[in-house]
């Protein structure tokens, strides 16, 4: 598990806020977010960084099992046909004052998204919505929704809010997607950003306020820390052919003299081996 691997800069990017890493197997390739510029941008290991302009900011792209993008916005979770050209709602809000947080596909092709109030102050919430569009609060009560992971078998997700440093548990019946039994899972020493897991059951942090990506161990001891180049991570994936290579965002934002790879896209090759993720049902 362990490797004496730096990250490196995989995209050359000047990302405000960059979010949302998914890796796309069925392309090989990146899926990510730059939120506050309001771009969706693919990357190809060996290749370019494909980017592609949205109407309002966009936290998370995940793949489609129809073709297309399934994008989560600030007003609510839309599907883009295969050539971006054609939006259509999939979840509407549109409440003043909350941002789109953090997004994840569970083994049915449900998604589960929580929302991120812009001053801090409100209570954001997370919904599980089905292929067809109907939506299920699942939480409410959420200041700074940072993270969603699945453990290897789907019947846990973990959750980060921010406020709080901790990441959380919920108990999660894989085929109704029935959740229950909030507990916690660790306490996080920083801002927890986006998780990731391992198929041995690791935890996989961003601590945005710490400039480190940190492995939580199945019981909840910190059994390994990666510095970064980058003072303000915010999420992260596995990805490449193996999934073996840790991916994570960066931001610039709120950053007084950024370094040079501060909203760059950081690779940490030989992290480990990840877990594949699910493609939206719709």
């Amino acid at each position: 598990m362990h490797t004496t691997a730096r990250a490196e800069q995989a995209v050359l990017a000047e990302a405000q806020f960059g979010h949302g890493p998914t890796w796309d197997a069925g392309t090989a390739s990146l899926l990510w977010t730059d939120l506050r510029s309001r771009t969706v941008h693919r990357y190809a290991p060996d290749d370019t960084d494909h980017s592609m302009e949205v109407p309002q900011q966009v936290s998370a792209a995940k793949p489609r099992s129809r073709g297309g993008l399934l994008l989560h916005f600030d007003e609510g979770i839309a599907l883009y046909d295969p050539d971006g050209e054609r939006r259509t709602w999939l979840t509407f809000w549109a409440r003043d004052g909350f941002r789109g947080g953090e997004t994840t596909v569970d083994s049915c092709g449900r998604v589960w998204a929580n929302t991120v109030p812009e001053d801090e102050h409100g209570d954001g919430w997370l919904v599980r919505v089905d292929a067809g569009g109907a939506a299920h609060v699942v939480l409410n009560g959420i200041s700074a929704g940072n993270g969603l992971a699945w453990s290897p078998d789907d019947t846990v997700l973990y959750f980060a809010d921010g406020a709080t440093r901790r990441v959380d548990a919920l108990t999660v019946d894989p085929v109704t997607g029935a959740a229950s039994e909030r507990r916690p899972a660790f306490e996080v020493d920083g801002e927890p950003g986006g998780l990731c897991t391992d198929v041995e059951g690791g935890v996989w942090v961003a601590v945005r306020d710490r400039g480190e990506v940190r492995r939580y161990a199945p019981d909840g001891r910190v059994d390994r820390t990666v510095p970064l180049p980058s003072q303000r991570p915010t999420g992260c994936c596995f990805g490449g052919e193996d999934l073996t290579d840790l991916y994570i965002t960066t931001a610039r934002e709120g950053l007084a003299e950024p370094a040079p790879a501060d909203g760059a896209v950081l690779v940490l090759p030989d992290a480990g081996t990840g877990l594949r993720s699910h493609t939206f049902a719709g």
